[in-house]
């Protein structure tokens, strides 16, 4: 949220927030006391998020660590900028080392606020986001993912 305010200073930008948890009065406490209400958006639990995925310019994660965070995955599938944190575990992985989006250092709110500013005004090429879609079906399909496992829990 610090992020986005320093962002707010410079640039014109929406933040959208899905989901719900038990940090939501602190978040909402943060809005106000950094002066973005008119300008941030807690829309609480969805069941489909892909209709405000389709309409973002960018779709940032700003985790402290993951396993495999799809919101990524799914975010390349849709053409989206795409700006993460470098947290242990998949976004360096899914990104790969930042060619498919911004990848900033944990904790650092100066450096994802450039990032997200990086991200508003870069706008990928037809030909860049079949090639990033390309990268996750040949990564992440069906029959990719069966034969990982397959391979770590059978040794084959």
């Amino acid at each position: 949220m610090k992020a986005f305010a320093r962002l707010r200073r410079k640039h014109k930008a929406r933040l959208v927030i899905l989901g719900e948890g038990a940090e939501r009065a602190k978040l909402q406490e943060l809005v106000h006391e950094l002066g973005v209400e008119t300008d941030v958006s807690l829309i609480g639990f969805v069941n489909n998020p892909y209709p405000f995925m389709r309409l973002a310019k960018v779709v940032a994660l700003s985790s402290r660590w993951e396993a495999l965070p799809t919101v990524l995955i799914e975010a390349m599938v849709l053409g989206k900028e795409i700006v993460a944190t470098d947290c242990p575990y998949g976004p360096r992985e899914i990104l790969e080392d930042g060619r498919w989006g911004y990848l900033v250092p944990v904790g650092n709110e100066e450096e994802l606020a450039k990032a997200l500013a990086k991200a508003l005004y870069n706008f990928r090429s037809e030909e860049e986001v079949n090639r990033m879609r390309a990268s996750v079906e040949e990564r992440f399909s069906l029959e990719k993912i069966v034969a990982n496992y397959e391979e770590v829990l059978l040794g084959n």
